[in-house]
């Protein structure tokens, strides 16, 4: 006779364990402490085995039938359900220690060799900000393209699309490099290209003769930290990075030879780039080796001395001296060199080298950074005898022309 739940509830301890019998091999076990054991009997291979399914009340009635059903499904395979419990109870063991997170860490350990400081620093924070509280600790199999699309939608939401379309291509690399070690069978980013709207790219701008007077005018009167200034002035005569300037070190200057070496991890294309410094850069870099030449940084944080000048230092200064956000960025000193170069007449390749741009032509041989060396130290003197010339407020200015032949 079947089971009733009456039946099993009436059902009493004993000195010793009995069964009461249900049907199909499913049995109940009622133990002398009082606990009901659910279990069903089968064979295989004419081996009888007894698979536990679990404990009553907790395992009601109609749900251990429903496991038996499963149980002898696997049994007409000739498939022991207690393998299949084992395998899964391994694959939830593995899925606990394969999270999203302890795998992103281990794609970045495996990306250290090729990525810069500052790309890993980036890739790190973004990841603790804005992907870890949310799916760092779930298993990667169990993520999803809605998780995805919610941490996104939230960042986009928040004013950052461009940040957000970064995370999402990052979290797809997480993903792929999972799935290269057969932790994960998908991609759940890659479906979601183009779910956050990419803003519209505002672009460098020369800033006219004009301009370049009004801004050394303003920069004459900056009432603001010396240091500062004094990376404001470097910007326009050495036309390197933001980025590159606040990170200059002291150990990368000759200024005996007047080169400034940046090493190939600080720089945006990787490779070696060499800096010629005109007179008047030479002068104000040994103005500020008298501040801050006793440490590693040329622009040391004021806050914080062991680290570089914040990413916000540059345009936050430039809003002091008047301008409005966006207005005048440090980006805009490389397009007035490289657009007042061309106007003197300097050869391409001279101006791009020393713009550190990749060369058009892949197959060309590897890249020299010491190649136009003396054209490029002209070059760089030159256009800072141009610009201080827009300084003196002597009104109209003729431009240097370039001449190969002029020494």
């Amino acid at each position: 006779m079947a089971l009733t739940d009456l039946k099993i509830r009436r059902s009493k301890p004993d000195a010793k364990a009995y069964k009461i019998a249900d049907s199909g091999g499913l049995y109940i076990e009622v133990r002398p402490t009082g606990s009901k054991l659910w279990r069903y009997r089968y064979r295989i291979a004419g081996k009888e085995n007894v698979f536990a399914l679990g404990e009553y009340p907790d395992l009601s009635l109609s749900d251990a039938r429903t496991a038996r059903d499963e149980a002898r499904g696997l049994v007409k395979q000739g498939i022991h359900p207690s393998h299949v419990r084992q395998a899964e109870k391994l694959e939830n063991i593995a899925a606990g220690a394969n999270t999203f997170q302890v795998i992103a860490a281990e794609y970045a350990e495996q990306k250290s060799r090729t990525w810069s400081p500052r790309y890993a620093t980036q890739f790190e924070r973004a990841m603790k900000a804005n992907v870890y509280p949310y799916i760092g600790k779930l298993p990667i199999k169990q993520v999803t393209s809605q998780h995805i699309l919610e941490i996104i939608r939230r960042m986009d939401k928040a004013g950052a699309p461009t940040y957000a379309i970064m995370v999402r291509q990052w979290c797809s690399s997480v993903f792929r490099f999972a799935a290269s070690t057969m932790r994960a069978d998908t991609d759940p980013a890659a479906a979601l290209k183009g779910a956050v709207e990419r803003p519209e790219i505002t672009h460098a701008r020369a800033l006219t003769p004009a301009e370049i007077s009004e801004y050394l005018g303003r920069l004459e009167k900056f009432g603001g930290n010396r240091t500062t200034a004094i990376a404001l002035e470097l910007l326009l005569l050495t036309f390197v990075r933001s980025a590159e300037i606040r990170r200059a070190e002291w150990s990368e200057f000759d200024l005996d030879g007047g080169l400034w070496k940046i090493s190939a991890g600080k720089m945006k294309k990787r490779r070696i780039h060499v800096v010629p410094l005109s007179e008047q850069a030479l002068e104000l870099i040994r103005e500020l080796k008298v501040i801050t030449g006793g440490g590693q940084w040329l622009f040391p944080n004021t806050r914080r001395p062991r680290d570089v000048m914040s990413a916000t230092t540059i345009n936050r200064a430039l809003e002091y001296m008047g301008y409005p956000t966006g207005q005048v960025t440090g980006h805009d000193f490389r397009a007035t060199a490289s657009t007042r170069l061309y106007e003197m007449g300097y050869p391409e390749a001279h101006i791009e080298m020393q713009m550190a741009h990749s060369k058009k032509n892949k197959t060309a041989a590897a890249y020299n950074h010491a190649q136009h060396m003396p054209e490029r130290i002209r070059m760089m003197q030159d256009w800072s005898d141009y610009v201080y010339s827009l300084g003196e407020g002597s009104g109209k200015v003729v431009p240097i022309k370039y001449s190969s032949t002029r020494p």
